[in-house]
């Protein structure tokens, strides 16, 4: 079993890419991890919002090797969204250990600065959610790698998480 996290484009944030690189080397002690970064679209500035989600979409499914319309039932793909589910860090490392119990990979997918397209999210299994508030696309990265690895911490009683 194996988690990733898909990414549209690299961070323009020096700090985010260092506290990016932390958490992937704590992570690495708990399961198999690794980033993966689609690149950016380029020429975009005569394409409508909805234009960019959809090619966006296009390069995000081909990443997870799923077909449009469909499911993958090989992998549990989470989009990293406002309107998903929202929990405690204790109430998503239980989650997460549920989920890492399938045996499936995980992908855990970071839309760009206008999120997905509907071919995204019905290719989706779940959706998450950090907060009720709205984060760069290229800061939320560094605040979901922080909660992974608490939740691992929490899911192994290790002293990182404080009740």
């Amino acid at each position: 079993m194996k988690l990733t996290l898909v990414c549209i484009g690299k961070t323009d944030f020096p700090f985010v890419e260092e506290g990016m690189g932390i958490y992937e080397a704590r992570l690495r002690h708990y399961c198999k991890f690794s980033c993966v970064y689609i690149p950016a679209l380029r020429g975009v500035s005569s394409l409508t919002h909805q234009q960019i989600k959809e090619k966006e979409g296009e390069l995000i499914l081909k990443e997870l090797g799923v077909q449009p319309g469909k499911r993958s039932g090989k992998r549990h793909i989470v989009l990293l969204d406002e309107r998903g589910s929202g929990f405690t860090s204790v109430e998503w490392a239980s989650a997460l250990e549920r989920q890492i119990a399938s045996d499936k990979d995980i992908f855990f997918v970071i839309g760009g600065a206008y999120g997905f397209s509907q071919a995204v999210y019905q290719a989706a299994d779940s959706m998450l959610s950090l907060s009720k508030m709205t984060f760069s696309h290229q800061i939320v990265r560094l605040i979901f790698m922080e909660q992974l690895y608490r939740a691992f911490t929490i899911i192994k009683g290790e002293p990182y998480h404080h009740q």
